[in-house]
C-alpha cells in the first residue's frame, strides 16, 4: 500500500445541499421492493442459474412477496429469453406480480427484449446508459450531447414499439437508470434524466420509474444520499416519477446507502436476497426489510422461513450465506459470552411474563419470527470470547470438528462444564475430546491391522482385545475401511453398523505429523454415532476411528 494514497486517489466531490433535510428525517413505512435476484445477482455467479433453478428462485420471492422481479436481461441469450417465455405462456407469474427487463439503448436489444414480454399482463422495460465521466471518457469516448442522443433515442425506439405490448393488454411501466450515477455530476444525471422524461412524457397518473443507482459505492453513503435529495428536488415533474435506489456494497457500506437514499426522498428499492452481485454484492434487501421490521415497520416481505429461504438460495446459486449474516447467518441468534447469556435469559424471561415490546439485550428481533431459536454455547474459557468449543477445538489445536459431530460433542462438553461449576481451558477441553472419543478402548482395542487389496476387493486381517482377550478378526469389502467394519461384526460380535461420514485431516507437517479421522456410524436401530482416531498412518487413524465409534455405541 502507498504511504501517501491521496497521490493516486482522492474523495469523491461533495454534493452541495445548504439545507438538506434528509438527516432529520426518519422512516414510518416501507419502499416499493423490486429483487434483481434473476438479472444482476444471476450475470455475477460463476456458474448461472439454469432455467429450473431460475424458475425455483422465481417461486421463492414471489412465495416472499415481492411484486417486481427483474427477471432478467432477454436481449443477452436464448436461455434469458426462454425464460421470459416459459413464465408468460406457463402463466407462471401472478396477476399482481410485474415482471421487469434490463435493455441497453441499443435498437436490435430492444427489439428482442419487447418480443420476449408479448403476453404478459404487467411488465417494467428498464433501460440504461452509462453517464459517468470515466465511462464517457474511456469506454464509448463520447461528449455529454453525444451520451445524451443514445438515451433519447433508445427511449424513442421503446415508445415507438409500446402498442405491440399495449394493444395485447400488457400494462407497461418504464424505467430509465443513467447507470453509474453514483459517480456522475449530479447536473447531467438531471439533465439526460429529463431528456428521457421528454420523450415517455410520465404523468402523476402514469408515472415512470427514474432508478440512480449506486453502480459503484465511490463515497460515503450520506454522499449518495445528498445526491437523492439532489435529484428529488430539483428535478422537473418530481410528482410523475418514483425514485428507485441500486445500491452496491464496494465500501461496505450499501445497506446504509439505501437507508439514507430513502430518507432522501427514495420510493423504490432494488436489491437481492442476501447481497449476492458483482464484486461486493448488491444491497441486500432482506437486511433492509428486517431492519425496518425491527423498528416495527411492517415491510411487506415475508421472511418467516428465514432457514427455508437460505436453502433455496444456496441450492441455487451455489453461494453461501456467511454464519455472521445480519438475520440469516448461523451464528446471529447465538450467545458465546456467559455475561450474554445471562442477560439474554434474564430478557426472555421478562419478555415472557409481560408480552410487552420486545426488548431482549443483545437480540434485535424474536428469533422466532423468522423461524429460527436463540441457542447458547459454551463459554470455555476468559480468552474465549470468540467461540465456543468447535472454535477453540479448531483455533488452539487445529481440530475442525465436522458440523454434525460438533452437535454431538457439544453437549457432552458442556455436562462436564456444568458439573465442574467453573470455567474450563482449551488444554482441558481436548482433555475431554480425547477422553470421549479417542482414547475409547473398551470394549474393543486395536491390537493388530493389515488390509491389502486384489481388483478392488480389500481382505483385512486383524487382531483385537476384546475384554482383555486377544482374537483374530478377518473380512472383506471394497475398501480396507469396508473390510475392516465386515470384520468387526462377523467376527468380533460388534452390532450391525455402516459408515455414514468420513473425514480426514491432518494435526501438523513434518515427519512426525499425525492424522486424524472422523467417522460416524449408524447402527441397525437408525442411531449415528462419532468415532475418531489418531495415528501417524492414515489408515490406522481411520480403523481406529471406527472402533473409537463401535465402543462409544456400545
Amino acid at each position: 500500500m502507498l504511504k501517501n494514497p491521496s497521490s493516486k486517489y482522492q474523495p469523491f466531490p461533495l454534493v452541495s445541499i445548504p439545507n438538506r433535510q434528509w438527516p432529520s428525517r426518519h422512516l414510518t413505512h416501507a419502499p416499493i421492493w423490486c429483487s434483481v435476484d434473476l438479472r444482476d445477482g444471476n450475470q455475477a455467479l460463476a456458474v448461472p442459474m439454469n432455467v429450473s433453478q431460475k424458475l425455483e428462485m422465481f417461486d421463492a420471492l414471489v412465495k416472499c412477496g415481492f411484486k417486481e422481479i427483474e427477471v432478467g436481461f432477454p436481449s443477452a441469450s436464448n436461455t434469458e429469453f426462454q425464460f421470459n417465455r416459459r413464465l408468460i405462456e406457463e402463466k407462471r407469474i401472478p396477476d399482481d406480480v410485474t415482471i421487469q427487463c434490463l435493455v441497453q439503448a441499443r435498437e436490435d436489444l430492444i427489439e428482442k427484449t419487447v418480443e420476449s414480454l408479448l403476453g404478459a399482463k404487467k411488465v417494467v422495460i428498464h433501460m440504461y446508459n452509462s453517464t459517468s465521466p470515466a465511462q464517457r471518457k474511456y469506454v464509448f469516448g463520447k461528449t455529454k450531447e453525444e451520451i445524451i442522443t443514445v438515451a433519447i433515442k433508445g427511449a424513442q425506439m421503446i415508445k415507438d414499439r409500446l402498442h405491440r405490448l399495449t394493444e395485447g393488454g400488457t400494462q407497461v411501466t418504464l424505467q430509465y437508470s443513467p447507470e453509474s450515477f453514483s459517480a456522475t455530476e449530479v447536473e447531467f444525471a438531471k439533465e439526460i434524466s429529463e431528456a428521457v422524461m421528454d420523450v415517455w412524457q410520465p404523468t402523476p397518473e402514469h408515472k415512470m420509474i427514474l432508478n440512480l443507482p449506486d453502480t459503484v459505492e465511490v463515497a460515503m453513503p450520506n454522499v449518495y444520499a445528498d445526491q437523492i435529495e439532489w435529484i428529488c428536488t430539483n428535478i422537473k415533474n418530481r410528482e410523475s416519477l418514483i425514485i428507485s435506489l441500486h445500491t452496491h456494497n464496494d465500501r461496505g457500506t450499501g445497506t446504509a446507502a439505501t437507508e439514507l437514499g430513502l430518507l432522501a426522498g427514495a420510493d423504490r428499492v432494488e436489491g437481492t436476497l442476501f447481497g449476492n452481485g458483482e464484486r461486493t454484492g448488491n444491497l441486500d434487501i432482506v437486511q433492509v426489510a428486517m431492519n425496518l421490521y425491527m423498528h416495527g415497520i411492517a415491510p411487506g416481505l415475508d421472511f418467516s422461513d428465514m432457514s427455508g429461504l437460505i436453502h433455496m438460495y444456496e441450492r441455487t446459486t451455489g453461494m453461501t450465506v456467511a454464519p455472521r449474516h445480519p438475520y440469516a447467518g448461523e451464528l446471529v441468534f447465538t450467545a458465546f459470552s456467559g455475561s450474554h447469556q445471562d442477560a439474554i435469559k434474564k430478557g426472555l424471561s421478562g419478555y415472557e411474563e409481560h408480552k410487552s415490546i420486545w426488548d431482549v439485550p443483545y437480540l434485535t428481533i424474536d428469533p422466532n419470527d423468522i423461524g429460527r431459536e436463540y441457542r447458547e454455547v459454551i463459554r470455555v474459557n476468559s480468552q474465549s470470547g470468540k467461540g465456543g468449543v468447535a472454535y477453540l477445538l479448531e483455533s488452539e489445536f487445529g481440530i475442525e470438528l465436522p458440523k454434525d459431530m460438533q452437535r454431538e460433542f457439544g453437549p457432552l462438553a458442556n455436562d462436564i462444564v456444568d458439573k465442574l461449576g467453573r470455567e474450563v481451558t482449551a488444554a482441558e477441553l481436548k482433555g475431554m475430546f480425547w477422553k470421549e472419543y479417542i482414547e475409547r478402548e473398551t470394549p474393543f482395542a486395536l491390537h493388530h491391522f493389515h488390509a491389502d487389496g486384489v481388483d478392488g476387493i480389500f481382505t483385512c486381517r486383524s487382531s483385537l482385545v476384546i475384554n482383555g482377550q486377544e482374537r483374530g478378526i478377518t473380512g472383506t469389502g471394497n475398501g480396507p475401511i469396508a473390510a475392516f467394519a465386515h470384520a468387526l461384526i462377523k467376527d468380533a460380535g460388534a452390532p450391525a453398523f455402516e459408515v455414514a461420514t468420513y473425514r480426514e485431516q491432518s494435526l501438523s507437517s513434518g515427519t512426525e505429523a499425525s492424522a486424524l479421522a472422523f467417522i460416524q456410524i449408524k447402527t441397525a436401530s437408525g442411531k449415528t454415532i462419532w468415532g475418531a482416531g489418531v495415528d501417524t498412518n492414515i489408515e490406522l487413524a481411520s480403523i481406529k476411528a471406527i472402533l473409537s465409534a463401535v465402543n462409544r455405541a456400545s
